[in-house]
């Protein structure tokens, strides 16, 4: 069997902003590689509709992670542990989106871990030489060409490939491109017959900014990735086939010092939302602080396409989830 693209979406341009998500590694993070099963958190449907209630339940998703084998990942990376880490991860927002699963390899909650995610929009040879074109212009650590599927690339990092009309992509700790083919090579062994992601995986929160990201994106989404952080904040996501627009929180040290840049930036637009909030005109990003330690993203992909005025009415609607 063969992991099927969704039915009711087309690909879009794929950038990607450095493969570990939208920094040279590191990305929000979310849903897993399936249909996702009902939980008090996500629920997919073909309409978005509010989270069920109810006990959680036990049963571990079939993923990736799952299915991977867990001696071959310890000895592959060289670390003291592997753990399925049953709760779901946010969605890996970018150009593309992937939805992610995740291997701890450490025993601290905090420690390294392995994720492994699949593209949420169906992809092609083009989008995958486009991925590598965005990623060589990070200028980060030099990428080689991997043999995989049907082609792919790959650093000390990650691994990145194309597989029945999908991106695949691992990634974790520093180790070498050969060691993430072996990984590589795991995953292509258990792919056969996973259960395909519902496209619409939403929360009702988040449907107060539906029909303002309609018009930040130019469309109605086609998929939808709605979550929560291990910190419990509320995640939102809505794609289209050309556009990725995200809301996430981030939990920092000195949320005064985070921001300081988007405050000194000639081109953001002070609004008064949180302690202090802003929209920076050229890219569209909006950005939030609340207190000492939160910051709240908001963010409009590709940079500098959505229409600051559709930007901000966005970031109104959206910020009560953060800010209350």
């Amino acid at each position: 069997m063969r992991i099927r693209p969704v039915a009711l979406v087309v690909a879009g341009v794929l950038v990607l902003a450095g493969c570990g998500g939208s920094g040279a590694e590191d990305a929000p993070n979310v849903p897993p590689l399936v249909s996702v099963s009902k939980t008090p958190t996500e629920t997919p449907s073909e309409t978005p509709s509010p989270t069920p209630s109810g006990p959680p339940t036990s049963k571990v998703a079939d993923t990736l992670c799952v299915r991977m084998d867990q001696t071959l990942v310890q000895k592959t990376l060289a670390v003291p542990v592997v753990q399925i880490q049953p709760k779901g991860v946010p969605a890996e927002f970018g150009l593309p989106t992937y939805d992610v699963c995740q291997l701890g390899l450490s025993t601290s909650p905090s420690g390294p871990v392995l994720r492994v995610g699949i593209s949420v929009l169906p992809a092609t040879p083009a989008t995958l030489a486009a991925a590598r074109k965005a990623y060589d212009a990070t200028k980060a650590e030099p990428a080689k060409p991997v043999t995989l599927g049907q082609g792919g690339f790959g650093t000390s990092r990650f691994v990145v490939f194309l597989l029945d009309g999908k991106l695949l992509k691992i990634s974790g700790p520093p180790a070498t491109v050969a060691k993430y083919v072996v990984l590589g090579q795991e995953v292509l062994q258990q792919a056969p017959g996973l259960p395909e992601a519902a496209p619409l995986i939403t929360r009702q929160e988040c449907e107060r900014g539906s029909s303002k990201a309609d018009k930040v994106l130019g469309a109605p989404a086609m998929i939808r990735r709605d979550s929560e952080t291990d910190a419990g904040d509320l995640v939102c996501g809505w794609i289209t086939a050309t556009g990725v627009l995200y809301t996430s929180v981030r939990r920092v040290a000195d949320a005064e010092k985070v921001i300081a840049p988007a405050r000194k930036a000639a081109t953001s637009e002070s609004i008064p939302l949180g302690d202090e909030g802003y929209v920076d005109t050229a890219s569209g990003r909006g950005i939030i602080r609340v207190g000492t330690d939160k910051i709240i993203d908001l963010v409009p992909l590709p940079p500098g396409r959505a229409d600051k005025a559709d930007m901000i009415a966005f970031t109104l609607a959206m910020s009560p989830l953060y800010t209350r």
